[in-house]
């Protein structure tokens, strides 16, 4: 429940981090996840489940969250439409939630094979063998192509698919979001303000 009181950091990426922090401190399940939204060229929303994979650094040293993902994907081909997209993280268990919007790029091949290589050796194969968002005519196709896979690279290092890689979101707005009695929740706003952000409380 809400003190009434915020106390975030000037850089929204630091306060993010700490809500992360006591999320994990917390023990509250999938602490990482966060709803990844998109449009596509029609217009049509849609909304998944990803996780959060840490930051991704601009130029500037700029931070921006990160996520990896099949760039033949349904995201991927939305967000190659229209590069608008936002994040939602929440944790009911305590009362909190934060929003970011902005927009995506790829990162760097380099960033991607080198978090690829950390996956468990499974999910490497996965990335290899799953057609992502396309059909298949059953789980045992998917079992078969995944079969093909391990044997394809048994007793070797799986490399990262060409197909295969991380986006980041560059954020432009921020919403800290701390649920209160009566509907009275806490809310504030970080807007992108040239290189550095402007902030303010909003009502709920």
């Amino acid at each position: 429940m809400a003190d009434h009181e915020f106390h975030l950091p000037e850089d929204p990426m630091d306060g993010l981090l700490e809500w992360l922090e006591k999320a994990r401190l917390d023990a509250i399940p999938e602490h990482i996840a966060m709803t990844l939204s998109t449009v596509s060229s029609e217009g049509q929303p849609s909304a998944r489940i990803v996780y959060f994979k840490g930051f991704s650094a601009l130029a500037s040293g700029e931070r921006c969250p990160r996520f990896f993902t099949n760039y033949e994907s349904q995201k991927s081909r939305e967000m190659n439409e229209n590069p608008r997209v936002s994040l939602l993280f929440y944790w009911p268990a305590q009362w909190r939630q934060v929003r970011i919007e902005g927009r995506v790029e790829k990162v760097s091949d380099e960033e991607s094979n080198a978090y690829f290589q950390t996956r468990a050796r499974g999910s490497r194969i996965g990335a290899w063998a799953s057609p992502q968002s396309s059909v298949i005519k059953s789980r045992e196709e998917l079992e078969a192509r995944v079969n093909e896979v391990a044997e394809r690279y048994e007793g070797k290092e799986i490399p990262c698919p060409p197909f295969w890689g991380g986006w980041r979101v560059i954020p432009e707005r921020v919403e800290f979001w701390h649920g209160g009695e009566s509907r009275l929740h806490d809310r504030e706003v970080f807007t992108r303000a040239g290189r550095g952000w402007t902030r303010a409380r909003l009502a709920p």
